[in-house]
């Protein structure tokens, strides 16, 4: 997909996202408040100015659920950040290739060896396994240490 088309993907998710009305759960178990500058954790803003130091927060909700409290994070150059209760970086999904400092260091290792002609423009942590999407749209999946499990060609 063409870098513009890509963006203009992004943007548009980013923001039907981000500016849909949040809808409660029937039995009114969500809740999504849009944070204020002051009102986004410490530990948000110094993951953002550590690895994203030259984008800044356009847009941060706090998601209450059954399930805990999770962060969406809108940066202004086009990466969307998602962390958990603990304030613990879940996924990063950008459109171009995401800072090395994001990525574990043997999943980037992996990355860089056998595919150096792509970046990283994804990555998430599931609770099991961690995976990266890569700019040519193959999905890699790892072992939470790092080691890797097997590619998936979307």
């Amino acid at each position: 997909m063409k870098t513009t088309t890509k963006t203009t993907v992004l943007s548009i998710f980013s923001a039907l996202v981000f500016f849909t009305a949040c809808s409660s759960d029937d039995d009114g178990s969500s809740n999504e408040v849009l944070l204020t500058d002051d009102e986004i954790p410490s530990e948000i803003t110094t993951y953002v100015s550590t690895h994203f130091d030259t984008s800044t927060i356009t847009r941060a909700e706090k998601e209450t659920e059954n399930s805990g409290i999770t962060y969406e994070v809108l940066l202004d150059l086009n990466y969307q950040l998602e962390f958990n209760s603990d304030l613990e970086i879940v996924e990063i999904d950008g459109i171009t290739a995401l800072p090395d400092s994001v990525i574990p260091e043997l999943i980037l290792e992996y990355v860089t060896t056998n595919y150096p002609n792509q970046v990283i423009t994804d990555w998430e942590l599931e609770t099991n396994y961690q995976q990266v999407e890569l700019n040519n749209g193959y999905e890699l999946e790892f072992e939470l240490n790092g080691d890797f499990i097997r590619l998936d060609k979307d």
